[in-house]
């Protein structure tokens, strides 16, 4: 398949060198991450669509991850990639390049959601961001969040539903949320989202928590939810301190004052894990999941989560 040539300076941008540059937070991603380690993850993926040339599979993947740090719908990234300057010098675009339309950057994100290239290219920064010393493995925040889908609840009229979400009623909270849930595993300190696996949103918090535990972290940090004793052991026996909160029951209704002690202790320190979730669903727009089935809802959280530890990379190395 033949590639689109991209990123040819154009006559207008060498009379005025200063709409090549810049110094904002894509400006600083564009030199932190090694982007061309993601090429041999991405490999021959690409979508030309009807027999044209393919844009390069690299900016591709940067334009899934723009669209991801602001929330935008396919229509508003072509739009944005169209408009805005900024958004051209980080994917590799010129004054006189074409912008990838709507229906591309759709396929594309298909294509790598059917080949499974998405937990490669999380794993991929992930290595990235050990390299440069970010992750710190003190601990691991556990924790989940409901996230709406776009899709008509059952029963509503004319409308077609999302067979796979699923209603959830959230606890202090009335009325119920019918769509999926994202559980992540945040490393204490930096931010930075280490794991992510998303469910249908009835899937209670403590069922997918093993497979979020990294194996090399200090402390595994949780509230009440993830508290089992066998849980409790494992970590023991794998050298990692169990900070789980503990809950009341029926032969111990009322928890003593240690116990509530200890679970302010964990709270105090798990509580940043509330700020990952605040980004993503009011600074990054992951406030819904805008495609139906939990293979394409889990592609959009998991490029969400890339996107979130590329902006906590930038504010880091942030000046």
């Amino acid at each position: 398949m033949a590639v689109k040539s991209t990123g040819q300076f154009s006559f207008v941008e060498a009379l005025a060198p200063h709409l090549a540059g810049g110094s904002g937070r894509l400006d600083r991603l564009h030199g932190l991450v090694q982007w061309h380690r993601f090429e041999p993850v991405l490999g021959s993926v690409r979508d030309g669509g009807s027999g044209r040339p393919a844009y390069p599979s690299v900016l591709m993947f940067k334009v899934l991850l723009l669209q991801s740090l602001y929330g935008l719908s396919d229509a508003e990234t072509e739009e944005a990639l169209v408009d805005r300057l900024s958004f051209r010098r980080f994917v590799g675009l010129v004054l006189t390049d074409a912008v990838p339309d709507h229906s591309t950057i759709c396929r594309y994100r298909t294509l790598l959601v059917e080949h499974g290239m998405l937990e490669p290219l999380f794993a991929e920064l992930d290595k990235q961001l050990d390299e440069a010393g970010l992750i710190l493995r003190r601990g691991t925040m556990l924790d989940a969040t409901v996230i709406e889908t776009s899709a008509a609840r059952p029963g509503a009229p004319h409308a077609t539903s999302d067979p796979e979400a699923r209603f959830t009623r959230r606890q202090g909270r009335s009325g119920s949320s019918f769509g999926y849930k994202a559980h992540v595993a945040v490393d204490e300190g930096s931010g930075l989202i280490r794991a992510v696996i998303t469910t249908p949103a009835n899937v209670n918090d403590t069922v997918p928590a093993d497979l979020l535990i990294r194996g090399d972290e200090a402390a595994v940090l949780a509230d009440a939810a993830y508290h089992t004793h066998a849980r409790q052991a494992a970590l023991k026996a794998r050298g990692i301190k169990p900070r789980l909160m503990r809950r009341p029951h029926k032969t111990h209704p009322v928890l003593p004052p240690r116990l509530k002690h200890y679970n302010r202790l964990i709270s105090r320190r798990r509580c940043a894990v509330e700020t990952t979730f605040a980004t993503l669903k009011r600074r990054m727009g992951l406030a819904t999941i805008r495609y139906r089935g939990l293979v394409k809802a889990s592609g959009q959280v998991l490029i969400a989560a890339m996107a979130f530890n590329m902006r906590r990379w930038a504010a880091i190395a942030a000046p």
